[in-house]
Formats: C-alpha cells, structure tokens, sequence
C-alpha cells in the first residue's frame, strides 16, 4: 500500500485515477482547488478512510508526506485555460517547481501529466516521442502549450540534477464520463448539442483529425507508467493511434444520440492542430499498454452519462 498524491484528484481523469487506485488497496491524497474539478466527482470516496480531500492551489507548496505523486492539476480545455492564462501558465509551471520539491523531500516516484499540445501543430505524423514540437509561443493557447512543455523541461532537470525518479506521459485526447459539460472540448460540445437538438458546431472544413481514447483506457496507461522501473521516464504518448475527422466524430454522436441535429460550420480558431495522432509503440513496448474500448463503445457510454447529467 502506497500513500498517493493526486493533484487536481477532483477532476475529470483525476477522479476516474483516484478510484481505480484506491480499489487497489492505496491511500489517497486528493489536491484540488475545484476550479475544474468537481466535488460529486469523487462524493462516492469521501466516506473510505484511506481517502482523503485537501483543497489547495499547487501554485502553492504543500507540506505532506507521500510515497507516489500524480500531478494532474491544470485546466486542459481552451475554455478553462484562456479564462486566465497567466493562471494557467504559473499552474504548471509553479505546480511543477511545487510538487517536484515535495518530491525531492521525500525521495517519492512522481509522474507528470502532460499533453499532446507540446506538440502544437505538428509537421510529423503520426507524433512521435522524440518530434520537438511546432508551437506558437505567444498566441492564444500558449498559456497551456508552453506551460506543460515548461513543467516537461522542469522535471527532467530534477531527474538530471538531482536523480529524482520522474515519469512524463504526453496525454492525448482523453474523453469519457465526468467530462464538464461546457470544457468546449470536442466529444462534450457534439453531445451536448446532439442531446439539446442544437446545431452540432464544426470549426473549419470539419477535415482536422484528433484521436480519442477512453478514460478508462488512459488511467490505466498512466498506473503503468508509475509502476515501471527507474529506468524508464518517458516522456511517453499515451491515446488512441485510431484517428478521426471532426465530422466523422459528429456523425458518430448524432446516431448514437439518435438526434436529428444539422452541422453548422464556424471558423477554425487560431492555432488549432490540423491533425493529430499518437505513436504509440514505447507504450506498447515498455507499458505492453494499448487502448481497448473501441470508440463507439466510449462514445455510447458518455453520450449516456451526458443525457443522465442533463436529465
């Protein structure tokens, strides 16, 4: 049994992690300020003994004792995160600096949360490990790009200078149960909209790819990585190599959600990927991980929850 911190524990991936460790046998130490994170996400854990519920703001430090640390803490979706850049920006970057130095304290594993946005828009397809980026350091959504790409620099200069045992995972478009239902993410936006009979809203040609891999999926991938030996630091892709089109995505929900909402097309907002796709063979080869649940059995289980939440 190992004392476990997640930072940002309340959130969509946070709460999904935080169960499936606790179901392990594990304490839990649950961080979050609940800007996107949401109490009923883990109501049902509050009442375990080994769970426990701190709200605190990692641009802070925090004094606790740990063995693991998951630092999830950071607003993932453009709605959230350009609401206040600056925030977002010293979320990972002071909330890396915080948590590697709670690490560094008490000699704990931690992994870091990354992105496929450290990747902006790519010029390499599928998007490997070792591809530097293509991204706008000071356009809209840099606040989130640069900020992890700088939380990436942040731990393996403490991996490289003081032997810390870190592990980055480049999360890729994760989706799901328990997804905010105004985040502006992609799969949220279409059900919402398919559900209320609202215009199903495509930006640009609807032609730009993401690749979506399920919740369930991802934690898993993530527990691997924290499980692996010293060795091993990443930082390592973990999504779905099936891509799809945007409208391809639609045409999924809309029949899944049996609604008869019509697409309508606004512009493609500025710096938004064109494509995007994981290798994902260090996955496959050190974490012997790869996604099960096929995306039309994902997308029918959070078209359901989304009805149930707007019920």
């Amino acid at each position: 049994m190992a004392r476990v911190i997640i930072t940002g524990g309340a959130g969509f991936i946070g709460s999904h992690l935080s169960e499936r460790l606790l179901a392990a046998g594990h304490e839990i130490l649950c961080v979050d300020n609940f800007f996107t994170g949401r109490r009923q996400n883990i109501s049902s854990l509050l009442a375990n003994p080994a769970f426990e519920l701190v709200r605190h703001d990692v641009t802070f430090p925090l004094y606790v004792e740990t063995d693991e640390i998951y630092n999830l803490a950071c607003p993932a979706s453009p709605v959230h995160y350009q609401f206040d850049p600056v925030q977002t920006t010293k979320t990972s970057v002071h909330g890396a600096i915080n948590m590697l130095g709670l690490a560094k304290r008490t000699r704990s594993k931690i992994l870091q949360a990354s992105t496929s946005e450290v990747y902006g828009d790519p010029t390499v397809h599928p998007q490997v490990e070792s591809y530097w980026g293509n991204v706008n350091p000071i356009g809209a959504r840099a606040c989130y790009d640069e900020g992890k790409r700088c939380a990436e620099t942040l731990f393996f200069d403490y991996f490289r200078q003081h032997k810390l045992r870190i592990k980055v995972a480049r999360i890729f478009n994760t989706y799901g149960p328990r997804m905010l239902a105004n985040d502006g993410r992609v799969v949220s936006n279409f059900a919402v909209q398919a559900l209320k009979g609202e215009p199903i809203t495509i930006y640009g040609k609807g032609d730009q790819t993401r690749s979506f891999c399920y919740v369930d999926d991802l934690v898993e991938g993530l527990i691997r990585l924290m499980n692996t030996g010293d060795g091993i630091t990443g930082p390592m892709n973990l999504g779905n190599p099936v891509e799809s089109t945007m409208i391809e995505l639609a045409e999924k929900i809309l029949r899944i959600a049996k609604s008869s909402s019509k697409l309508v097309y606004r512009p493609l907002p500025q710096d938004d990927p064109k494509q995007r796709r994981p290798d994902i063979t260090q996955a496959r080869d050190s974490l012997k991980w790869e996604p099960k649940v096929p995306l039309d059995e994902g997308l029918a289980r959070t078209v359901h929850f989304f009805k149930q939440l707007l019920a």
